[in-house]
């Protein structure tokens, strides 16, 4: 298994992503490999004063770096050596020896571009999306789309509901999941036209268990295991709680100051716990899902240790041959779902 890492992206790009990649050394397998995409001397560097084996690790050199907030499709087209847009490009069907998977904690516009344009989308896919996994006090949620598609057709959404449905039933262990879609209220008439005709277009898929609309606050009740949205109500969604979370922590942990010092052992225990399961950086990256291959898109204040958890993600997800089961739900289900 090769897979590809933009050294380049990120906010705390390339230290970040250097440290990350040779301490996900120890997460591959013998005859596993992982290409480093990015500045040939810097990562050669690097790596020349690790301290561990580096032989599993393929350097590709590139001259050009997208920056966080360049705008996604002129950067792609305008950068052709950049690292995000060749780990795309050798992750795609015309590369000599394709890529099993690639990660960024670039921008994710451009990234999103760059791999549909070459990895393509996998066949009956309109629109890839992206699918992130938060955990709720009723389990693992799936929330797709989380910022690829701003602007969905009903059709869209209703693709990312088999999508996310069947990421739910691999990945996560649900053998039914609810599936719904994020809604202002539960009500046949509440939503935007785009909203209700999806809702009609899931309806009519046997094999999806949709069971409606669930609003905000019942993400967090386990109302459902699968939520569809737009890509920008999903990544408010996902900052929205990211943020919060991390607030939380740092209130329990400041008021823990007046507790004895018994009680405060027992309280910061507690709070490591809770803070492990709600940090996105242990989650490592969220799926694009649709493109023809495993794209993982990983946040932009990626530490090490989230580029190191998304590789683990990564061969789990080319493990899974999670592609070759959503072209056979999508193609089992093409006729109920229809533009």
């Amino acid at each position: 298994m090769r897979i590809g890492i933009d050294v380049m992206g990120g906010d705390n790009a390339p230290d970040a992503i250097l440290h990350g990649s040779v301490a996900a050394l120890a997460e591959i397998e013998p005859g596993d490999a992982l290409v480093l995409f990015g500045d040939e001397r810097l990562i050669t560097d690097h790596l020349e004063k690790s301290e561990v084996d580096c032989s599993q690790i393929e350097v590709v050199g590139t001259s050009q770096i997208i920056g966080m907030d360049d705008p996604p499709v002129e950067a792609v087209r305008s950068q052709p050596d950049s690292s995000l847009v060749r780990l795309a490009e050798s992750a795609g069907r015309r590369a000599e020896n394709p890529l099993d998977a690639v990660l960024s904690a670039g921008n994710t516009g451009a990234f999103v571009a760059a791999a549909q344009m070459h990895m393509r989308r996998l066949k009956h896919v309109t629109r890839p999306g992206i699918a992130a996994v938060l955990p709720t006090f009723g389990g693992a949620l799936t929330v797709i789309d989380v910022g690829a598609n701003i602007e969905p057709k009903p059709m869209h959404l209703a693709q990312y509901g088999l999508m996310g449905g069947l990421y739910a039933r691999s990945m996560l262990g649900i053998d039914n999941p609810r599936v719904a879609l994020l809604n202002v209220g539960g009500e046949e008439q509440k939503g935007t036209k785009d909203v209700q005709a999806a809702r009609e277009l899931l309806l009519q898929v046997s094999e999806l268990n949709f069971i409606g609309s669930v609003e905000g606050r019942g993400l967090f009740e386990g109302e459902a295991d699968v939520v569809i949205t737009d890509g920008v109500v999903g990544n408010v969604v996902l900052k929205l709680t990211e943020g919060l979370s991390t607030s939380i922590m740092k209130q329990m942990a400041a008021e823990m100051g007046g507790l004895s010092q018994e009680l405060n052992a027992e309280f910061q225990a507690v709070v490591r716990k809770l803070y492990a399961k709600y940090d996105y950086h242990e989650y490592g990256g969220a799926p694009l899902l649709g493109v023809n291959g495993v794209c993982l898109i990983c946040h932009g204040s990626s530490q090490a240790r989230t580029i190191t958890n998304a590789v683990r993600a990564a061969r789990r997800l080319v493990a899974q041959n999670i592609n070759v089961a959503i072209s056979e739900y999508l193609s089992q289900s093409e006729e109920e779902v229809v533009a």
